[in-house]
Parts: structure tokens; sequence; C-alpha cells
């Protein structure tokens, strides 16, 4: 198990930009893949992002490709979600993970944080 507590999440107007971190306490997080969830009301937790230890191996959902980026900056034990050209639907409340596979499953996943609102206004 990780410790992780995602940041960023705020309330932006469509076709704005957003950064979301998510920072591990422990410093081994660098050494698990990452991923990126969301969650809108009523609906299923949503895979975004997915990215090994040094960020080399990648994967998007097909919803979020070309506009979500997930990158990693271990020294920090952080992740970032950069999200741009954003859209009322995509307001959720996002979560970060640790896993041990790159995968869009969330069966990969171990540990996750509390998650961080993102409001789109139409």
């Amino acid at each position: 198990q990780v410790s992780l507590a995602e940041s960023g999440g705020r309330l932006v107007q469509a076709g704005d930009s957003l950064t979301l971190s998510c920072k591990a306490l422990d410093r081994l997080f660098s050494a698990y893949v990452a991923g990126w969830f969301r969650q809108a009301p009523g609906k299923e937790r949503e895979f975004l992002a997915s990215a090994n230890w040094n960020g080399e191996s990648t994967l998007y959902a097909d919803s979020v490709k070309g506009r979500f980026t997930i990158s990693r900056i271990n020294a920090k034990n952080e992740v970032e979600l950069q999200m741009i050209n954003l859209k009322a639907e995509d307001t959720a409340v996002y979560y970060c993970a640790a896993g041990n596979h790159v995968s869009v499953s969330s069966e990969f996943y171990y540990s996750w944080g509390k998650g961080t609102q993102v409001t789109v206004s139409s």
C-alpha cells in the first residue's frame, strides 16, 4: 500500500486547461505503475491514463487521447495529469492510483487517493 494524495482540482471554464498532481508519501511510488481514474455522479469509475515507472509505457482511454497527458515526476514522488480543452463532461472526482500493471482495469491498482473535484462550467 502507498499513501496518495491528489491536488489541483477546481472550478474551471470549458476550454480551460488544468493540471492535477498526485503525491505519494513513500518514495517507492516511483517503482509502481501510476494511474488516473475519474467518477462522475451516477457513473461508473472510468479509466483515464496510466504509466509505468519512467513513463515510457503509457495507456490512455480513447475518450481523452490528445487532451490528457500523464507524466511522472519521480524525484518528487509525484504523478501529474495534464488536461487541456476541458469540457463539461469532464466534470468528476479524479483519483490517482498505484498498481503493478499498466492497465485500464482498476483491479491492477491497489492504492488510491481520496480524489480531487474537477468542475467544468458549460
